[in-house]
């Protein structure tokens, strides 16, 4: 039985898949928000192996799927519910990949509405998630916030305000948790990715030079040593996960 659980927001994604599939591995309880309708489980199913010696089984494992509008707080505190359901493997962590991209014209050319809404689908969420598991994480003694940004938060790029602004208010509150709770046990960093080599962003960019860009597993792989106990001296970091873009 796991000992600790993690939740992932974002966990049926492109990149939330390969972060789903790196906690298991690692042995922890996976629980992942979802919408209604969703496809459960996406990073699923992880054959993992509890045994290092000869003859060891390997057993099948999928996230734990919660259905969660986490736009809304009342949907939220479904999430963190479930994420809280087992007192032998309490919350230790909290991922938070929801988020979205849009780009457009110039900031003149920009709606309002457009500038809004990135901030809504990429700081609301984050806001909301956190602010709900943190009273759990001081009451188990401690854990890990890890919350993700974007190259574009220290990078802008043209046509892309609204999402350069969300994601730089995205860093900006992680670290406003990080010094908050450094003092109750509770660690908070940022990665910050470049284009992730996902399916979705391969069809949007056919002609882009996909072998610059950084796999999820390997983002995985460092957001899962941000929620473990190996980086526990580690907290209000923005680390870059660019590839050799």
């Amino acid at each position: 039985m796991a000992e600790r659980t993690v939740l992932v927001t974002g966990g049926t994604g492109g990149l939330g898949g390969a972060v789903s599939a790196a906690f298991l591995e690692a042995g922890w309880r996976v629980v992942v928000p979802e919408r209604e309708g969703g496809t459960a489980a996406a990073a699923g199913p992880v054959r993992v192996r509890r045994q290092p010696q000869p003859g060891a089984s390997d057993a099948t494992q999928r996230p734990e799927a919660v259905a969660a509008d986490l736009l809304d707080p009342a949907g939220v505190a479904a999430a963190i519910a479930a994420a809280t359901a087992e007192p032998a493997a309490p919350l230790r962590a909290v991922v938070n990949l929801v988020g979205g991209y849009a780009s457009g014209g110039l900031v003149h050319e920009t709606p309002i509405e457009e500038f809004d809404r990135m901030l809504r689908i990429n700081l609301r969420p984050t806001y909301l998630v956190t602010q709900a598991a943190l009273p759990h994480l001081v009451a188990a003694g401690g854990g890990a916030v890890v919350s993700v940004s974007a190259r574009a938060a220290v990078a802008p790029f043209p046509g892309a305000a609204g999402y350069a602004t969300a994601k730089a208010a995205v860093q900006a509150f992680a670290n406003a948790v990080a010094v908050e709770y450094r003092q109750r046990g509770v660690r908070s960093n940022t990665v910050l990715p470049s284009v992730i080599d996902t399916p979705a962003n391969r069809a949007a960019q056919p002609d882009a030079d996909h072998g610059r860009w950084v796999p999820p597993a390997e983002i995985a792989a460092v957001i899962r040593f941000l929620a473990s106990d190996e980086s526990a001296p580690t907290s209000g970091a923005s680390i870059p996960v660019y590839g050799r873009a």
